[in-house]
């Protein structure tokens, strides 16, 4: 018995179009992948009530730039890492000079510049001193004589007779805080890179079809 075995057409040709195939199925695989976890992440945020502000800071990036390769590889990432991984972790939050971390309550109302509102900024902007008040059980507070607006919010009393006055608890004084964990990352992206081999094997295919 005799085997034969004939090449049709140029071995180097087949060659080089077996390699770019599989160059575009790895870059179209990277980029399907990268997409798909930008996406998981954004919605795993918003679906946390984190806001869809939170959510667009997730972006996503594919290498090389601007041509196929079988080493392509997506990069996705937050342009606000910290505050993404703080409830992705759920760390505990310790005061950072050992004392207390200063928790505004809603009368506190919000800081002008987007955070939390501090107490030095809150006595700048009201113009009230806060007085310490130790509580054996639960937190300590910070206290401030005033009237309640009608948002809520204290701020300074413009009454001779005192009419309206109120002690009002402006922060709670905690020496830690555990965040809550609220997101899982890793569960994505472990999924989204579990199903990468489909996708170069799927996207492969049908680019030789």
């Amino acid at each position: 018995m005799k085997l034969g075995i004939d090449i049709v057409g140029d071995v180097a040709r087949l060659l080089e179009a077996e390699v770019k195939a599989g160059e575009n199925a790895v870059t179209t695989a990277m980029r399907l992948a990268g997409g798909g976890l930008k996406y998981a992440w954004r919605a795993q945020i918003t679906g946390a009530g984190l806001g869809p502000r939170l959510a667009r800071s997730i972006r996503s990036e594919q290498f090389p730039k601007g041509r196929p390769s079988l080493n392509a590889a997506a990069l996705v990432w937050s342009k606000a890492p910290v505050i993404v991984s703080a409830h992705d972790t759920g760390p505990l939050i310790r005061s950072r000079n050992g004392f207390w971390l200063a928790i505004p309550t809603p009368a506190a109302g919000k800081s002008t510049r987007g955070s939390r509102i501090t107490p030095g900024e809150w006595e700048h902007r009201t113009g009230l001193g806060l007085r310490f008040i130790y509580r054996r059980r639960g937190p300590s507070l910070l206290v401030a004589e005033g009237r309640m607006n009608t948002k809520g919010r204290a701020v300074a009393s413009r009454s001779k007779t005192g009419r309206g006055l109120v002690t009002a608890p402006i922060f709670l004084l905690v020496p830690q805080v555990k965040l809550p964990k609220r997101l899982d990352l890793a569960r994505d992206a472990e999924r989204v890179a579990g199903g990468v081999p489909g996708l170069i094997v799927a996207n492969w295919v049908e680019g030789r079809v």
